[in-house]
């Protein structure tokens, strides 16, 4: 099978170590970046014949039709606002698709391309990174296990293995994807209603074994499509960030300041957008780059044998010192890698715009994790 990359920063290079390093049925990887810089430094690091780089800007349309046009399937790493349009490229096309998403809106216009997708056969898969992403086909994997199921929490975090800073976080990500998660509303089930929740409010305290404290914070994205999958199924649904102790306050007072806004702000004659600005700080204050750990955990409360159950999922991951691959990076686009490459062999239940949590073999994607060395320790209550 032949897979494009779109994006060569750190999860597109992720995604390309995977579908080298991991993945015997590729044939072929493209790799595509409009910064040659980034397409240079992948190509310094892996050196392989099935890997091709290529110059391009995803806004420009017949060049990206023309490029999507050769691969069996195509793995989005850019920024969430480019989906979109990828999506309706890639049914023209008529190449498989899924990204890394982020954006509840975005997923939204993606799903009603459903219709078209399948007709000319093909999946357009959102939210394939970590959370969105792998906790949406883990939270299927367990749901699957009960009689019937009342409650799905869940807690994903990427922290520094050092933390500096009074923020004690380092980037792993785009830092408007953390401004996105942090200002943006947050989708749960309460009460079996899918309700809204303001960010970085509803903090908990949380323990893993070796670690000092932790907190988790509501969050926007993290859900997906969740909520929709589940509701008139269960009850509680929701998902928390996990960060160090004291973080969550910290940020939330820069929020509260308007450090987030967007509208435009005078300043010495010249009008600038404070989020801008703050997300620049950010990317100089901020350590990146550094060993990290991933933390997930999904909680689940329901009826086995006709007896109250509850079951926990719990992943630790760390930075891959003989790889040089971050905790994040693994964890992020080692799932997309996995969903494209079921989609190009056609393991996919069944073809359109669909949730992943909805048509994606839990089974299958749990042991490719397994495979990967992303281990899930699972624990019966």
């Amino acid at each position: 099978m032949k897979v494009l990359v779109l994006g060569a920063g750190r999860m597109g290079y992720g995604a390309v170590f995977d579908l080298i390093n991991n993945s015997p049925d590729v044939t072929s990887v493209t790799v595509a970046d409009a910064e040659e810089s980034k397409l240079a430094a992948i190509r310094d690091l892996i050196d392989s014949p099935r890997l091709e780089a290529v110059h391009l800007d995803v806004s420009k349309y017949e060049s990206t039709v023309s490029l999507m046009n050769r691969h069996d399937s195509a793995v989005s790493c850019v920024n969430y606002w480019f989906n979109v349009e990828l999506s309706k490229i890639a049914v023209e096309t008529m190449t498989n698709f899924c990204d890394l998403g982020g954006n509840n809106t975005v997923v939204d216009r993606q799903l009603a391309l459903d219709e078209k997708a399948a007709f000319v056969g093909i999946n357009i898969i959102p939210d394939c990174g970590l959370a969105p992403g792998m906790v949406s086909v883990l939270a299927a994997h367990g749901a699957k296990r009960f009689d019937s199921l009342d409650e799905i929490h869940i807690r994903v975090g990427g922290l520094p293995q050092e933390p500096k800073t009074a923020l004690n976080y380092q980037l792993v990500f785009s830092v408007e994807g953390l401004i996105n998660e942090y200002i943006e509303k947050a989708r749960v089930i309460r009460n079996g209603e899918i309700v809204e929740i303001d960010s970085m409010t509803e903090v908990e305290t949380l323990a893993f074994d070796g670690f000092p404290p932790l907190e988790a914070f509501q969050t926007s994205g993290g859900t997906s499509t969740l909520p929709d999958t589940f509701k008139d199924q269960i009850r509680e649904l929701d998902y928390k960030t996990i960060r160090y102790a004291g973080h969550c306050e910290k940020f939330k007072m820069m929020i509260d300041i308007g450090l987030c806004g967007s509208d435009d702000l005078e300043v010495d004659g010249k009008m600038v957008k404070p989020r801008r600005v703050f997300g620049k700080l950010l990317e100089r204050y901020l350590p990146a780059d550094e060993p990290d750990y991933v933390l997930v955990r999904l909680d689940f409360k329901g009826k086995m044998d006709g007896g109250e159950s509850t079951l926990r999922y719990d992943i630790v991951d760390q930075h891959d010192e003989e790889t040089g691959l971050s905790a994040m990076m693994r964890t992020t686009s080692f799932p997309a890698s996995i969903i494209a490459q079921m989609m190009a062999r056609g393991e996919v239940t069944r073809r359109g715009a669909t949730p992943q949590e909805t048509v994606i073999d839990p089974e299958k994607f749990v042991a490719e994790l397994d495979r990967r060395n992303i281990k899930i320790k699972q624990s019966w209550g």
